[in-house]
């Protein structure tokens, strides 16, 4: 039997929960708040330089899943990208994540691989055997001079917290390697569309069984007349912040423009504290196939997110998990709806897993719903 499906949010998780519905016969209404597709992973054309824009900061794509990989290559051409980081701390500029040419660089040594795993053993601290938190799980991980240098006041601008009230989850997502590879991510499959994000949304929502509302709030009055609604916002704003509101951050952008290149790769972070941006990103360089006069940068800010702010990532706060806990019962006591995504199911997720849990949310439906 054929359903009336209500969707909340037309970033990943709504749009393609809408595709995998809609390709099964179901009716589905996506309802968008904001004015354009695709959440934080909007991308658009900067009309001064033609330059693909990353409007809500850098998204590489990354992921081991295959499932997910051959997913998403059905709606673009993925180009290879490999997201090289530097840092800039103590001025002087380093690469990240922290492996052997870091470790040399910030030492003035050079160790061979082996040599740097015993050094950096010698000065980790051993003593802490099960890290709580973000600050004991890199005083385990890689020591008291690298861990203040690299992580501690990027961490306190990050998210607003000293690592002290982090769990330890938020930093075991960053390796430590011991040879010279200064790609960001391990995973097999890395790659940026060559089209931007956006043009994935779009041709997951052009799809006759799917209304789209942009510019359109959903509140639970709206629910009436769909079958089942998809809520992919804020789970504490479903229920009208019941139990207090949940800790977010949000992101500020200064735009830098200017002719020909301005820091020569595409992402710097900026590590010491006393500096208030995180780091800047340059959005020509994550589109090393396309050919630019004019360049686009954005300086990030991270802040308390606000009433009326856009939440960009929720703070997994140590002390807060019995508030975030109320808000999952009460989630899952409501019937005839499933909440998902970043903000939905409030975990830090990236793009590749938000795919892989909306495909196995739309199975699920699907293999409940009567024939």
């Amino acid at each position: 039997m054929k359903q009336r499906i209500a969707v909340v949010g037309a970033g990943f998780s709504g749009a393609v929960i809408a595709y995998r519905l809609a390709q099964a016969g179901h009716g589905v209404d996506v309802f968008e708040a904001r004015r354009h597709l695709a959440g934080n992973c909007h991308t658009e054309r900067d009309p001064q330089s033609g330059v693909l824009l990353h409007r809500y900061g850098p998204h590489i794509f990354h992921t081991a899943d295959e499932r997910v990989w051959r997913f998403v290559n059905q709606f673009a051409e993925f180009m290879p990208f490999v997201n090289r980081v530097k840092a800039v701390a103590r001025g002087r500029v380093f690469t990240l994540p922290i492996n052997l040419l870091t470790i040399n660089q910030f030492f003035g040594r050079t160790f061979s691989p082996e040599e740097a795993r015993r050094f950096i053993g010698s000065i980790a601290d051993t003593s802490i055997e099960n890290p709580r938190t973000f600050e004991e799980q890199a005083l385990a991980f890689v020591g008291k001079d690298l861990y203040e240098t690299f992580l501690e006041g990027y961490t306190l601008k990050q998210w607003g917290r000293h690592p002290s009230q982090l769990p330890a989850s938020v930093l075991k997502r960053l390796p430590l390697r011991f040879n010279y590879d200064d790609n960001y991510y391990s995973h097999p499959y890395q790659g940026i569309p060559r089209e931007g994000y956006t043009h994935i949304v779009e041709k997951l929502l052009d799809h006759a069984g799917i209304r789209v509302h942009l510019e359109t709030s959903f509140t639970q009055a709206d629910r009436k007349g769909f079958s089942h609604l998809f809520y992919s916002g804020p789970i504490d704003a479903w229920f009208d912040d019941a139990e207090g509101r949940l800790a977010y951050r949000t992101l500020d952008f200064e735009t830098l423009r200017a002719e020909g290149d301005l820091q020569g790769t595409a992402v710097i972070n900026y590590c010491d504290p006393e500096v208030p941006w995180t780091r800047i990103s340059e959005h020509k360089h994550f589109a090393p196939w396309e050919s630019h006069e004019r360049t686009v940068a954005f300086k990030e800010f991270s802040r308390v997110c606000e009433a009326g702010d856009i939440p960009y990532y929720p703070i997994p706060l140590v002390a807060e998990q019995a508030q975030l806990q109320r808000y999952l019962d009460l989630a899952r006591a409501e019937q005839g709806m499933t909440f998902l995504g970043r903000l939905g199911t409030y975990r830090y997720l990236d793009m590749d897993v938000t795919i892989k849990e909306a495909l196995e949310v739309a199975d699920r439906f699907l293999g409940a719903c009567p024939a």
